[in-house]
């Protein structure tokens, strides 16, 4: 009984790595994408927002919050990711992909604009519920 549940979780702990690491690859992809000339605007516009999000150093729900911190990352990224990719032509993505492989071999870099932006959505929620309390 312990060799099989042992077994399932190395399954199904493999499978999620390699999720991850196509999350990874497609965010890559994306960040070769919006900057290139031949992408549409609006897709770029997406595409600059997820990888925004997805390498900001703060998330909009913070990672310490129960459930939530780590659900808004297991979500909002990949559905923003599939949108993106959706919003860009299929010939573009796959060269990006193909150019996405190493792209992260030295650490994800950070994203401090969007995580700036992030601090003032919290400002602004928090100064709103202060402001409603008064």
């Amino acid at each position: 009984m312990k060799d099989k549940l042992n077994k399932r979780f190395k399954i199904w702990f493999s499978m999620i790595k390699q999720k991850v690491k196509k999350v990874k690859k497609e965010i890559g992809a994306l960040y070769l994408a919006y900057k290139r000339p031949d992408v549409p605007f609006y897709a770029k516009l997406v595409s600059v927002l997820v990888v925004g999000y997805a390498l900001s150093p703060i998330d909009l729900i913070p990672d310490f919050i129960p459930v939530l911190g780590y659900l808004d990352d297991l979500i909002i990224i990949p559905l923003g990711i599939n949108f993106a990719i959706k919003l860009i032509p299929s010939d573009i993505m796959n060269e990006c992909r193909q150019q996405s492989e190493n792209i992260f071999n030295e650490g994800k870099p950070k994203n401090w604009v969007a995580g700036c932006i992030i601090i003032c959505i919290w400002i602004i929620l928090f100064s709103y519920i202060l402001i409603k309390i008064i």
